[in-house]
């Protein structure tokens, strides 16, 4: 539901508190009471609360934790960053179309200086190409193409960071498992079973950084594909621009030649 809310703020906002609920499960003391009218005693049980809990889980909680802030700037950065108006101009866009269907270059490339963004710097690339007049349009689409992969690459690859947050954390919370369940055998093997406070603790530590890494990598990886997809939707958009300029290209040197044949 998070790609219908049209407000960047209230974007953030989710995404903070999705994250903050997940920290919050992950890590929360938390308390349960149970109550009857007809007993007169009360049971309470406390878990753990956050620092002894974190203590529990070992060293693997601390990597975990750089994963988990990282993974929640990234988001917020990907909500800020992955926005229409920051990749083209619907307004821009149409003025660009009328210039290039004109074959009036300087006016484009001026419209480009004016009003700076990811679709207009592809643009300027192609029309860069154009020099002492000669415009050759099988140029200005191989410049567009190669301008629009340098200008679009950057924006994934900081999406993609998601997914390697996704993939590690669980592999780090395994790798504490891992490390619990040693030092568990580790033990029996040592003192024998008459220490079950030890086990229990070496088991607490597994357990605690395997739900730590599914915690952080689950939300990481929901994130990853949803940007993936929205990402995919503005390349999308931006393909459907330059193709249309392109053509705009073609079509005004067209126009312009046959209007110098009939001068002729």
């Amino acid at each position: 539901m998070i790609k219908y809310i049209k407000s960047s703020k209230l974007r953030i906002a989710c995404c903070a508190l999705l994250f903050a609920g997940v920290s919050t499960l992950a890590y929360a003391q938390t308390e349960t009471a149970a109550t009857d009218d007809n007993v007169e005693a009360v049971v309470e049980a406390s878990e753990k609360s956050f620092l002894s809990m974190i203590a529990a889980g070992g060293w693997a909680m601390y990597p975990l934790g750089f994963l988990s802030m990282s993974a929640f700037a990234l988001t917020i950065y990907n909500f800020m960053a992955l926005r229409p108006k920051d990749f083209f101009n619907e307004e821009v866009a149409t003025q660009l179309g009328e210039k290039l269907s004109e074959v009036d270059i300087e006016g484009a490339k001026s419209l480009c200086e004016e009003h700076r963004s990811p679709l207009t710097r592809i643009v300027k690339h192609g029309l860069d190409s154009v020099r002492g007049g000669q415009v050759d349009t099988a140029l200005f689409h191989q410049r567009l193409e190669a301008g629009s992969g340098k200008e679009l690459a950057q924006p994934f690859v900081i999406i993609n960071y998601l997914s390697i947050i996704a993939s590690i954390a669980p592999m780090l919370g395994l790798l504490g498992t891992v490390s619990g369940m040693v030092k568990a055998f580790s033990s029996i093997a040592t003192v024998g079973m008459g220490q079950p406070d030890l086990l229990a603790g070496n088991i607490s530590e597994a357990l605690i950084t395997t739900a730590s890494g599914m915690l952080v990598g689950i939300p990481t990886m929901f994130f990853f594909f949803f940007f993936k997809n929205q990402y995919g939707k503005l390349v999308a958009d931006m393909t459907m621009y330059l193709d249309d300029m392109y053509g705009d290209l073609v079509h005004g040197m067209r126009v312009k030649g046959s209007s110098d044949s009939t001068n002729v």
